[in-house]
């Protein structure tokens, strides 16, 4: 089956333009080529650019989708450069959401950290306000209208924070610090943090909770029944993983993306009711919904699925799934 990206296109167009705006965790994946991208765009000699490819698709990808979600801002603070090569692939309407980089979500740096300098060592901007306002927000604030929202994602804490309390009194006073005219999301790993005093401290301030689905996170579906689990006038998902699979585990079976290989009922049936619009009673109308290659193998077919789902429309099984659980 060729993959429908016209009507994708339209349906995601439709959602959009009820407040709804669907898409995917980054974008350069080389697995989506013949899907979302034209490969003759990207040729050289005849032959693929990678480079060519990773600057240029952005522009390409826009063309179906009206957000994304640059994880790689977990991993690098913004600059004005770069915030310009991205803007300027996009139309005014297409919204940006950024993961804030991890050198101000991370309490203790990995002992395997990319950098060995800081490895095993504990970060001294962990949630500094004067960080985050100097070298994130700024580069960022003359595209705001353009940005959709800015997740803190903080990994699984450990030992003496691993309760929660000292992690939410760390959080209140940075989130009190921050200027209220962004869309700011929180996205935590430790479901004992799921609780009314999270949810409230999220609600005092205006930021959303960001559902979502991890190794060792309840599954979407839960999490949006858990009382007044919607903290502000937005809602946030992120669709990463399937419960109890750990990442790499996930990139090992999946990767280079190309197919749905194993469907997830559950997530699918979280995101299409996500997707509901006009929303259920007590749930804001505007979301930002973000789908991850490693959910199900291609986070192309996972949206087009749920919103066909959505829609009554029913799709073809691709031969990628029956050969996958055949292995």
């Amino acid at each position: 089956m060729d993959f429908p990206r016209a009507q994708l296109a339209s349906d995601v167009a439709d959602l959009a333009a009820k407040g709804v705006l669907v898409g995917t965790s980054s974008w350069k994946y080389r697995g989506w080529l013949d899907l979302l991208y034209t490969r003759d765009r990207y040729l050289t000699n005849r032959k693929l650019s990678k480079t060519k490819f990773e600057a240029n698709c952005l522009e390409e990808y826009a063309e179906v989708f009206k957000t994304v979600c640059f994880d790689g801002g977990l991993y690098q603070f913004p600059t004005e450069k770069m915030m310009e090569k991205f803007f300027s692939q996009v139309p005014s309407d297409f919204q940006m959401s950024f993961k804030v980089t991890e050198d101000i979500t991370v309490r203790r740096f990995p002992s395997k950290d990319s950098n060995p300098k800081r490895a095993g060592q504990w970060n001294a901007d962990f949630l500094n306000p004067e960080v985050f306002l100097t070298r994130f927000l700024a580069p960022l604030k003359p595209y705001q209208s353009q940005i959709g929202t800015l997740i803190f994602e903080f990994s699984t804490f450990k030992g003496e924070w691993e309760q929660g309390d000292e992690f939410l009194e760390a959080l209140d006073g940075f989130l009190g610090s921050l200027p209220k005219v962004w869309n700011y999301s929180v996205e935590v790993r430790n479901r004992s943090f799921l609780r009314p005093e999270y949810f409230a401290l999220l609600r005092r301030h205006g930021v959303s909770h960001t559902f979502n689905t991890w190794s060792e996170m309840p599954p979407v579906g839960e999490q949006t029944e858990l009382p007044d689990s919607f903290t502000a006038d937005f809602a946030t998902a992120r669709f990463l993983l399937k419960p109890g699979r750990f990442y790499q585990e996930a990139v090992d079976a999946f990767e280079p993306y190309e197919a749905t290989k194993e469907p997830n009922p559950d997530a699918r049936a979280a995101l299409i009711d996500l997707l509901l619009t006009p929303a259920k009673p007590g749930r804001p109308n505007r979301r930002f919904l973000y789908v991850n290659n490693r959910l199900e193998g291609n986070a192309l077919w996972t949206i087009y699925a749920a919103i066909s789902g959505l829609l009554g429309r029913k799709i073809a099984e691709s031969p990628a799934v029956q050969s996958f659980r055949l292995q």
